[in-house]
């Protein structure tokens, strides 16, 4: 297993392109993106958990039920929610994009992230599609640059593995930075492997990944109602085919893993005006799920953020989320360790306070990437989860979002 370069264009017969067609203002915004098998491919994908869920993901789950698609086709600067006409315009999108490839409209799939509540106009789609169509090719930078919104870094990575003694390799781009909240966030992701795999097990491979990753980042407690994670598998790699659980599939779990992390690690990072990245990890939990439940609770805490933000050792707030969190934990039990590149700093033990060097805190504090190491001494259960610090330029950037 091994980090290589390429993104979704890493593995064998995949292409991707990234235009402006006019859905953003800005000319110098790209925001409309485009990802191609050169083979028919399995499919699999998760979608936010709220109620109120975009058109595009209606008409994508539609289309990959049998198990396949082709192409990806993804706007930004709209989200197509909350439209009386949005499952039509998600339905032309398809169609236009099968058309200038001379697929089925069926083997697209679609994707819009933006304003909720606007109407999409599919007039710049329309003709912006026979351009990005035509500027396919082997970089991926364009495609993920035309899925960000208030995202400030491109969120690519690809790995390299093997099924088999055949080398597979495996890639992703994603976007988010704002309304990320477990289950899913205002996030986009787009994975693609050249690994043979049958769409049921590609199927659960993701459903259960996302569970332990995506569904563990929260940046600001608002859940998204456009997020949509998904794959395609086109087997282009010449591996055997997986078909059943066992050591091709542990690996396949594996490779997808260290895609997933990564990826949520940077959209952490990336979360609208932050400063720091903020891991919480969990251990010596009853059981995962009292693991999973700690461990989003301190990630999501407004006050554990603020005080990130300002490297204060306020670590009463930790123990504050962890109590309301309503996980089956013993806080009398609980220790809590500030972690970072400047060293560790044990702040609490046995759920009390211990004392510590403040002048110590502040360094470890004002690094910019921060673990907050919970132990439970209860158990096996483990978790993590990510975030990131809570700052005045996230009331910034949305107080006038929309305007």
């Amino acid at each position: 297993m091994k980090i290589i370069e390429g993104g979704v264009c890493a593995a064998k017969g995949f292409t991707a392109s990234g235009v402006h067609c006019g859905i953003r203002k800005s000319r110098a915004k790209r925001d409309l993106a485009l990802i191609v098998s050169e083979k028919r491919a399995a499919a699999a994908a998760v979608y936010t958990s709220n109620l109120v869920k975009g058109a595009p993901l209606t008409v994508t789950k539609n289309h990959i039920a049998d198990g396949y698609a082709q192409a990806i086709i993804c706007n930004s600067g709209n989200a197509n929610t909350c439209n009386a006409d949005g499952i039509e315009v998600a339905e032309r999108m398809a169609a236009l994009t099968g058309a200038a490839l001379s697929l089925p409209a069926e083997d697209v799939i679609v994707a819009s992230t933006g304003v909720i509540g606007q109407r999409l106009d599919i007039a710049p789609i329309a003709a912006g599609l026979p351009g990005l169509a035509a500027s396919l090719g082997d970089t991926c930078e364009e495609a993920a640059e035309a899925i960000m919104t208030t995202d400030t870094k491109l969120k690519s990575i690809a790995v390299s593995f093997e099924i088999g003694g055949v080398e597979c390799r495996m890639g992703g781009i994603a976007k988010g930075s704002g309304m990320i909240h477990p289950d899913l966030a205002t996030m986009l992701v787009f994975l693609t492997t050249d690994c043979a795999i049958a769409p049921e097990l590609l199927k659960k491979a993701l459903s259960s990944d996302v569970k332990r990753t995506f569904n563990m980042v929260s940046v600001d407690g608002d859940t998204s109602t456009n997020d949509m994670v998904c794959i395609l598998a086109n087997g282009m790699a010449g591996n055997e085919p997986i078909t059943a659980e066992g050591e091709a599939f542990d690996t396949f779990m594996q490779a997808l893993n260290t895609l997933t992390v990564w990826l949520c690690r940077a959209i952490a990072a990336d979360g609208e005006g932050a400063t720091k990245l903020l891991e919480c990890r969990v251990v010596g939990a009853k059981d995962e799920a009292a693991a999973k439940t700690a461990a989003k609770a301190v990630i999501c805490s407004s006050l554990t953020k603020a005080a990130m933000f300002g490297a204060d050792a306020n670590w009463g707030r930790v123990l504050c989320a962890i109590g309301y969190s309503g996980a089956d934990v013993d806080v009398t039990k609980t220790d809590v360790r500030f972690v970072s590149a400047a060293g560790e700093i044990a702040v609490c033990e046995n759920g009390a306070g211990v004392d510590f060097s403040e002048e110590l805190a502040k360094r470890v504090l004002s690094e910019n990437e921060i673990d907050i190491v919970v132990t439970f001494h209860e158990g096996d259960g483990t978790a993590t989860a990510w975030g990131c610090d809570l700052t005045y330029d996230y009331v910034k950037i949305n107080g006038d979002y929309r305007t």
